[in-house]
């Protein structure tokens, strides 16, 4: 009876181990298209490696996060990455930065990182931030951040910042990828290329189609 339980107790552990090993990395970028010819392939998922005998100390290096930015665009803020394309060492690392300044009343408008979950402290100024939970909730979490404050944004929701001082702003940001992409609703629904479908995105918002149309003619500013 022992060496049956035995035996059951190590094809579980068994399954359980090749389950764990068969798990898919997590996607670095937007789509990698299979193709059968190695030949024709140009990306990974992720970037190629250089050898390490051949790295260098710039190569985990990045300056400049201590400049402000200019924020006199539509939305009032700026953000300035560091991720797999500013600092070649981060890649497979699965981390990143941004800085984020914010002009008096300018925002982060409500976007998501596909790719990873975020971390934000207040360097400078009074932000209000939050984020919505997914379907069917689509519950509102929000605080008010002061200098020195921190508050985090689960992976894949969509969230935003706002500076409702009188003064410039500033926050940093860690994020759990290399390359966590955004997205940034209204520049991908509104400001598309080719535009959706006016019909469509008439019947999502429940919005007369003039006023689609007329918020498709609109230039989206992109503050990344």
């Amino acid at each position: 009876m022992k060496a049956i339980n035995f035996l059951v107790l190590f094809v579980l552990l068994s399954l359980a181990s090749s389950f764990a090993s068969a798990s898919d990395p997590s996607p670095l970028q937007d789509f990698c298209i299979a193709i059968d010819d190695y030949k024709n392939g140009v990306f990974v998922n992720g970037k190629f490696c250089k050898d390490p005998k051949l790295a260098t100390p710039d190569d985990f290096f990045f300056s400049g996060l201590n400049i402000p930015r200019n924020t006199s665009n539509p939305v009032g803020s700026t953000v300035t990455p560091v991720n797999v394309a500013q600092i070649a060492g981060l890649n497979t690392l699965g981390v990143s930065l941004v800085r984020i300044d914010y002009a008096p009343y300018g925002q982060n408008p409500p976007h998501t990182h596909p790719r990873a979950s975020e971390i934000l402290v207040v360097q400078e100024g009074t932000l209000y931030v939050g984020f919505v939970t997914s379907n069917p909730d689509n519950k509102l979490f929000t605080k008010i951040l002061n200098k020195g404050d921190v508050f985090v944004f689960p992976i894949g929701l969509i969230h935003f910042q706002f500076n409702i001082g009188k003064t410039n702003a500033v926050a940093f940001a860690g994020l759990s990828s290399q390359n966590p992409g955004v997205i940034t609703i209204a520049n991908a629904v509104f400001g598309s290329d080719p535009p959706i479908d006016p019909d469509v995105l008439a019947r999502a918002f429940q919005l007369d189609k003039k006023v689609v149309k007329s918020l498709q003619a609109k230039f989206w500013w992109d503050n990344n």
